[in-house]
């Protein structure tokens, strides 16, 4: 059921990175909690859906990844590890109910001491770094009721099947070469578990309050578990209040949870603006990592409406200290 060599697979936990999902929310820096209202609420905030259009539907893919520069290899894993991950999704949302579909695969670079008590020679050290790749399938059913006006709940039921894959790799060798070897790796599907999403939202004339428990369960895959994330929002829409079609959102993580390249908790500010009757959309964002390595990262993203209805949708991420880098396209029908 798992591959592994001396231990890798058991080395501190990896979790999904949430803001890798949704072109929308991407590229407000993941600032979305208290946004979510398309098809993508079921990861964002199930409560969301409450407050969609009639219909959404989207087809996605993102790339986002961490990794050390600016030192010699070994000796920068050892301090951050890295990761990369990599999500295709389809998601459709018709109030009250939603459906989605995801693949996503986690690649990561375990920290690793090249002076530990194995002897430094070359062919240790071209032997001695921990790569792991977490490969999933999660299939969700979204469901949203309104408790009261304006105050709405959401739940997201799923169900996750995958498998995880570990082995040493070459210390020599570059960090992006480390991730291509992670994500050729397999091992054999483990048994699929089910698990529950949770959101909740409420609206005040132009202010919207959110908050969002993922892996409520926190399942495994393999000897991985997925730990719970808790994440809140608030959000402004001025169109709301008679406005232009401008928001602007904060989010931030209230718990920490570990990844490859340590602790991460995340704080980020977004706004979206819409022009010419909703054809053109532009957004940007950032976010920090206030625990671990303390990453930062600049986003960017637009949607462009080909006919009425249609949009084409894509994001870049660019990052600081920890070199964060990253890019999604999506496509969405909404009405």
């Amino acid at each position: 059921m798992l591959c592994t060599c001396v231990g890798a697979a058991q080395a501190s936990a990896s979790a999904q990175v949430t803001e890798v999902m949704g072109s929308r929310a991407a590229g407000m820096g993941g600032a979305f909690v208290a946004v979510a209202s398309d098809s993508s609420a079921g990861w964002w905030n199930p409560a969301g859906l409450a407050l969609g259009p009639w219909f959404d539907m989207a087809l996605s893919r993102a790339v986002v990844e961490v990794s050390p520069t600016g030192q010699s290899t070994a000796d920068a894993l050892a301090q951050t590890g890295g990761w990369r991950h990599h999500l295709s999704g389809f998601a459709l949302g018709t109030p009250p109910l939603g459906v989605s579909y995801y693949r996503f695969r986690l690649t990561d670079i375990q920290r690793f001491d090249p002076t530990g008590s194995t002897p430094a020679g070359r062919e240790d050290r071209r032997a001695g770094v921990p790569v792991r790749s977490l490969a999933a399938n999660q299939l969700g059913v979204t469901l949203v009721q309104t408790v009261i006006p304006g105050v709405h709940a959401g739940a997201t039921l799923k169900f996750v099947r995958g498998n995880v894959a570990a082995r040493h790799a070459d210390a020599l060798a570059l960090a992006s070469e480390l991730l291509d070897f992670g994500e050729g790796l397999e091992g054999d599907d483990t048994d699929g578990q089910f698990d529950l999403d949770l959101g909740v939202l409420a609206t005040a004339g132009v202010v919207r309050f959110g908050a969002r428990m993922r892996n409520v369960r926190e399942p495994s895959v393999g000897l991985v578990p997925l730990e719970r994330q808790l994440r809140v929002g608030v959000a402004v829409d001025a169109e709301a209040g008679g406005g232009v079609p401008l928001t602007i959102a904060f989010d931030a993580d209230v718990d920490a949870y570990q990844t490859a390249a340590g602790a991460r908790r995340v704080m980020a500010l977004g706004a979206e603006q819409w022009w010419w009757d909703r054809r053109v959309g532009l957004r940007a964002g950032g976010r920090i990592n206030t625990a671990g390595a303390r990453e930062r990262s600049a986003t960017a993203g637009a949607s462009v409406a080909l006919r009425a209805g249609l949009y084409v949708e894509g994001h870049v991420v660019r990052g600081g200290s920890a070199d964060e880098r990253g890019w999604g396209i999506a496509a969405r029908v909404s009405f």
